[in-house]
């Protein structure tokens, strides 16, 4: 029997952030599978895609994660300008930042502006220098991350145990963050400080990674755009030919989902 190709989501940009290929909860066959059912002009890394600090510690590197560099290859050779934005854990690419470096349709920088289709001009950038813990305290930040791998290992085997009883996945990061006090504030300063960064540069919005936490709000005027991650979420957002940008859950069988979603903001006309 012939197999019958879906037809692909044809969209003008697309972004995407903390993938941590490199270690054992990065979701990569559900974002290999999200990228080849969406064709753009614009592909955009925005940080943590590589987990440099865990690949320090041991090597972790199955195929699948082999198959997502595959896939990001190949919607550059068929014509996507791919921008890679560095991260904190991939941080080892900023000494290259300065060389300018471009392969192909891929495009290696620290931060960038895009432009939506609408007109407004968005600054793209991981986000981790609005972290006070990753940018001063470093050894702070190697802990948290530490101990947030072994929550996300001990959450495995918990949403394992539920499955078996039909129970559906529950996040004990995503819980722990919600909860903790520290953690709400930690979270709502980050957005403001990139809200607060945006007005200073006479820019409309931003669109940023890092607290794995996808989310698009007006702040002040301001649109903040987070694309959240591939560890627990599988979030992407993606703009279409009008301008919209739109966060899409992807579906993931490892977490529980069953289809993807669509959820879109429009910012408030001037």
């Amino acid at each position: 029997m012939e197999k019958v190709k879906k037809s692909k989501r044809k969209v003008r940009s697309i972004w995407i952030s903390d993938v941590h290929l490199g270690t054992p909860g990065c979701q990569a066959e559900a974002l290999a599978d999200f990228l080849g059912q969406h064709d753009c002009e614009y592909l955009y890394m925005v940080g943590d895609i590589i987990d440099g600090w865990r690949l320090k510690q041991s090597f972790y590197w199955p195929q699948a994660h082999s198959n997502v560099v595959r896939k990001v290859l190949t919607r550059s050779k068929r014509g996507s300008q791919v921008v890679y934005v560095t991260g904190n854990h991939d941080e080892f690419l900023r000494k290259f930042v300065d060389y300018k470096l471009e392969i192909g349709n891929i495009r290696l920088v620290n931060e960038v502006v895009h432009t939506t289709a609408d007109g407004r001009r968005l600054l793209v950038f991981h986000g981790d220098i609005f972290d006070v813990i990753t940018r001063y305290h470093r050894w702070i930040a190697m802990a948290g991350d530490a101990a947030y791998n072994g929550l996300m290992q001990a959450n495995r085997y918990f949403n394992l145990a539920r499955r078996r009883i039909g129970l559906p996945y529950f996040s004990l990061s995503a819980y722990a963050k919600q909860k903790v006090k520290s953690a709400v504030n930690i979270v709502t300063e980050f957005e403001e400080s990139v809200a607060r960064e945006c007005e200073r540069r006479d820019l409309d919005g931003a669109i940023c990674g890092h607290i794995h936490h996808a989310e698009i709000r007006d702040i002040d005027g301001v649109t903040y755009h987070n694309c959240g991650d591939w560890v627990e979420s599988c979030t992407a957002l993606v703009e279409d030919h009008n301008g919209t940008i739109s966060i899409v859950h992807w579906p993931n069988e490892n977490i529980g989902r069953s289809e993807s979603r669509i959820v879109e903001f429009r910012p408030r006309a001037a």
